[in-house]
């Protein structure tokens, strides 16, 4: 199959001979097959981060046909599991379908990994599904204040990384119950002895800024595991940096409006600002955090995912990049 070319879209033409394959959104939108991965406006609503557009269209012609291919390698990669055990004399439980979901702060990546946990659930074969997003993983605001970091939250240094690699490591091993921390984004931390429990899922999804990351060389020159190592499938949601410094812009006056205001909230320090001062504050905050981690950090990462979704201005997808196998 070709694909088709891409016009305006930033998606270059495809080498032949390189690791990926880019389809427009209408080819892509043509491959699902299915017509029940389907969901309704109620449904839609709850699952939409602040400010995301995502609409029934989009769902339709975007997420279903990733929600049937991830099926598909999902399939077959337990088709795999048991053809090799089958070879290796082992019995045993098939260990979960990891799928890592990666991008920018404000790009989105939140509302797609929870559209793909509620679609794949309604595979035919209804898979149990668990999402735990990386958030948990940061530091405890105390410990950020103690190295020094907290100015350079969402960092990778600022991720209990070991944490995060065992949490991954012993849920795609088959451990019967698993823990996570929890995060609030209401009081910008860690919640003190809460904790999501994973059970054994058919199907495990991770979300984060960094969840893309390379291994890092040990000190003695060895090169380390990362997290991505374990997972099955990884989708990295990316736009043009003026597109997502303009949609943080809008997300934190839209929180400004609203839970900024809660007197309990972290951010009620801002919300006596005036609209004005809210942007300048936004926007420095991009210029001086978000924007740099995402230069240096986290757009490195994308050439590791098996599909990208690009996002247009208008925050829909415009094209999709799959991994050729």
């Amino acid at each position: 199959m070709t694909s088709h070319a891409v016009s305006g879209g930033g998606a270059p033409e495809d080498n032949p001979y390189g690791p990926y394959l880019t389809l427009d959104r209408q080819l892509w939108a043509s491959l699902a097959e299915s017509r029940s991965l389907t969901l309704d406006e109620e449904t839609l609503t709850r699952l939409r981060g602040v400010g995301d557009p995502t609409d029934t269209n989009e769902v339709r012609e975007v997420y279903r046909p990733l929600t049937e291919l991830l099926g598909l390698y999902c399939q077959r990669t337990g088709d795999l599991f048991s053809a090799s055990h089958e070879f290796l004399g082992l019995t045993g439980r098939r260990t979960p379908f990891v799928i890592g979901v990666a991008g920018s702060v404000a790009v989105g990546k939140s509302t797609t990994a929870r559209l793909l946990a509620e679609l794949l659930r309604r595979l035919p074969r209804q898979p149990r599904v668990e999402l735990v997003t990386t958030d948990g993983f940061l530091y405890p605001n105390a410990t950020l204040e103690k190295l020094g970091l907290l100015e350079r939250k969402g960092y990778p240094e600022s991720y209990d990384r070991k944490r995060l690699l065992k949490f991954v490591m012993d849920v795609k091993s088959g451990a019967p119950q698993v823990s996570a921390p929890v995060y609030s984004h209401h009081s910008y931390d860690i919640v003190p002895d809460e904790f999501i429990t994973v059970n054994r899922p058919d199907i495990l999804i991770v979300e984060g800024l960094n969840v893309l990351q390379a291994p890092r060389q040990r000190s003695d020159g060895t090169m380390g595991l990362s997290v991505s190592d374990f997972f099955d499938f990884s989708v990295y949601v990316d736009a043009a940096d003026s597109d997502i410094r303009q949609w943080y812009l809008d997300r934190f006056l839209e929180l400004w409006h609203t839970a900024f205001r809660d007197p309990n909230s972290y951010f009620v320090r801002f919300s006596s600002l005036s609209e004005s001062e809210a942007t300048q504050m936004a926007l420095e905050i991009w210029d001086t955090v978000n924007g740099p981690n995402l230069d240096r950090n986290i757009r490195p990462t994308r050439g590791r995912a098996t599909a990208i979704l690009r996002k247009g201005p208008d925050h829909q997808v415009s094209w999709v990049r799959i991994r050729k196998v």
